[in-house]
């Protein structure tokens, strides 16, 4: 159970006490301040009855135990701990018996004050010992120190056995509490961005006939908030961690991505995000001039890993350029585009007198979902160049229909089912027949002036057989998109690339569908996606297995997904807000409305949405009929 406010961090088991294993215990910065936090009450653990999350930073275990030998079964004592990701534990202890009782209290403490990185790598060195230190315990080494105070203070302090004692009183029917603050020494407490007027996100609320749609969007926005971080270079401008526990850091890619996918709760993510990233960009000569830096991933079985800072660099003036549709003003734009025009100018350098984007590593495969941000970010930048008066925007559209007119010969494999898109070209020209998720970011086209979408790689003929494939069974696995398809060598239901369902990949497909006009295999993933978040509790983790679902299943927890993560909270944004079809041009001042007419999920309401820097809200009726209840003034509505 994680518990999350950056850069405070709390991972606990279901039975609440921290026993020092795995990788339960207290972080600040990804360095764990306490590993071990067991509670004994008049010599006993409470038994455990119930374990929950009341929010993204903070978790509630109810516990009991009797303590006298009174008949009957009932518990004397119900333990409750609130345990939150700022470094704070509140212990309440309530009578049930109708007189008094002394309780005495202890917690045993400790720590080896390790890095995460340390601890997932099995290297966690053993514990520290403590000193006494004010009103609880301090540890310390090279690495740093941490505290632990209480409040009230304990009756006896024990360093070399790391407990704390209390004799507490509570009277019948009654109630008392400690509070722990676990702190490195000299700190103040954690002041999470979402928490405060920087946070940069909308309140947005959903309602309607399925119970599942204001829950998904309520914890979506929850998590995205507890990701957030501040740059250290300027601290107004923030940015979203990837995930908890492996990724608490910046990742660009996938940074990009969620401000992209949450641009319906405002702008001012997406803002701080891409100034964040441009401090970042390569600005020397030579061929990496322009890029956004960023590590390798992996890609599955059927191809080496790949580059995220391709990605991230393809995706820098596409987020730019739908911002500023969404209502990012000019000044700020104007601000970013010398970043962006550096990524357009790594790309014609990328792609040189040639028609694809390779690989950056020599041998590199040509991938099928490279081209598809490639060409996305030619038409996207274009406009954004030409909107602002700079030159280049035609010969990227010049490029961009080369790139068409090849992608459409050279990449579909033809078979008599109907062909289907290649995941990538080799070096000698050889097509990777793999049939993966990556082939959805080819529908994903970007949002042009006006609420038109821009055009795509696959001609109208070949969206729909890959609409088709995508919608089929070996792909689709009633929980979302699989990674690869079942039929294909090296699937696995738990491949990280290999046939484990990832929420961003699938949301991206349903988007792209449904905007293609492929409602059913649309609708189709976002119901599977809303049934796998009602077993997540509403907090979806980046990926889980995909197993083929059934009446009788669950959807399968990957052991390695962060959760929550940044692309599958803002995912859940896109899954709901498609389902109205929202394309906004803010600069021209309207609003083109495109619901899925189907209605899968029935009646939704979406209210606190921004567009054009106003509240916007939107319902969407049983029969798929879309009508706007509230806009900024002027706003002009567009069918």
């Amino acid at each position: 159970m994680i518990a999350v406010a950056l850069p405070g961090l709390v991972i606990s088991t279901d039975q609440g006490q921290l026993t020092g294993a795995g990788l339960e215990g207290f972080y600040r910065a990804g360095r764990r301040l306490l590993s071990r936090c067991r509670l004994r009450v008049a010599g006993r653990e409470p038994l455990c009855l119930q374990a929950r999350t009341t929010g993204a930073d903070r978790t509630v275990f109810v516990g009991a135990l009797r303590t006298s030998s009174a008949p009957g079964p009932d518990p004397d004592v119900m333990v409750e701990r609130t345990r939150h990701a700022d470094g704070t534990e509140r212990i309440t202890l309530r009578n049930g018996t109708p007189r008094p009782l002394r309780l005495p209290v202890e917690v045993a403490l400790g720590t080896d004050l390790a890095d995460l990185g340390s601890i997932t790598a099995g290297r966690a060195g053993p514990e520290l010992p403590a000193s006494v230190h004010a009103s609880g315990l301090r540890w310390s080494c090279a690495a740093g120190t941490a505290l632990v105070t209480a409040v009230p203070p304990p009756d006896d302090a024990l360093a070399s056995a790391g407990l704390l004692r209390w004799e507490c009183a509570v009277p019948p029917g009654g109630s008392t509490s400690i509070e722990l603050r676990v702190r490195p020494d000299g700190a103040g407490p954690v002041r999470p961005v979402g928490r405060t007027a920087a946070d940069p996100l909308a309140s947005a609320e959903a309602t309607g006939d399925d119970p599942g749609a204001p829950a998904l969007l309520r914890t979506s926005i929850d998590d995205l908030r507890a990701l957030l971080l501040r740059d250290p270079v300027r601290p107004a401008d923030v940015h979203l961690a990837a995930g908890v526990p492996w990724r608490c850091g910046p990742a660009p890619a996938e940074a990009l991505a969620a401000a992209r996918m949450t641009l319906p709760l405002g702008t001012r993510l997406a803002a701080g995000t891409l100034r964040v990233l441009a401090r970042t960009q390569h600005r020397g000569p030579g061929p990496g001039r322009g890029m956004i830096p960023g590590p390798r991933r992996d890609t599955g079985p059927h191809l080496p890993p790949g580059c995220t800072g391709t990605e991230a660099t393809l995706l820098f003036p596409v987020l730019l350029a739908e911002a500023r549709r969404w209502g990012l003003g000019d000044r700020e734009t104007q601000e970013l585009l010398p970043a962006a025009e550096g990524c357009l100018g790594w790309l014609r350098a990328a792609a040189g007198d040639g028609t694809y984007v390779s690989d950056p590593h020599p041998g590199g495969p040509v991938r099928c979902e490279t081209q598809a941000h490639a060409h996305r970010a030619a038409l996207l930048g274009a406009e954004l160049l030409d909107a602002f008066g700079r030159p280049g925007g035609e010969a990227l559209r010049q490029w961009a229909q080369g790139l068409r007119e090849a992608f459409r010969r050279d990449f579909w494999i033809h078979d008599p089912a109907g062909g289907r898109p290649a995941a990538a070209r080799t070096t000698d020209g050889r097509l990777v027949p793999s049939l993966t998720a990556a082939t959805a970011h080819l529908l994903d086209t970007g949002l042009l002036g006006g609420g038109v979408t821009a055009p795509g790689l696959l001609d109208p003929v070949q969206t729909a057989r890959l609409a088709r494939l995508l919608g089929n069974p070996v792909m689709d696995s009633g929980w979302g998109l699989r990674g690869l398809a079942v039929t294909e060598a090296g699937y696995t239901p738990f491949g990280h690339r290999a046939g484990a369902v990832r929420v961003q990949e699938t949301a991206i497909a349903a988007a792209g569908l449904a905007a293609a006009g492929h409602e059913n295999e649309a609708s189709s993933l976002l119901r599977g996606v809303l049934a796998a978040a009602g077993a997540f509790g509403h907090r979806l983790p980046e990926m889980y297995a995909g197993e083929q679902r059934t009446d009788v299943s669950t959807p399968l927890p990957h052991p390695a997904a962060c959760r929550p993560a940044a692309t599958a909270a803002a995912a859940g944004v896109l899954l709901l807000t498609t389902l109205a079809g929202i394309h906004p041009d803010a600069p021209a001042g309207t609003v083109t409305l495109r619901p899925l007419r189907g209605a899968p999920l029935g009646e939704i309401g979406l209210t606190g949405l921004r567009v054009a820097g106003e509240p916007f809200s939107v319902r969407v009726s049983r029969l798929g009929m879309a009508m706007v209840e509230e806009a900024a003034d002027g706003l002009q509505l567009r069918t």
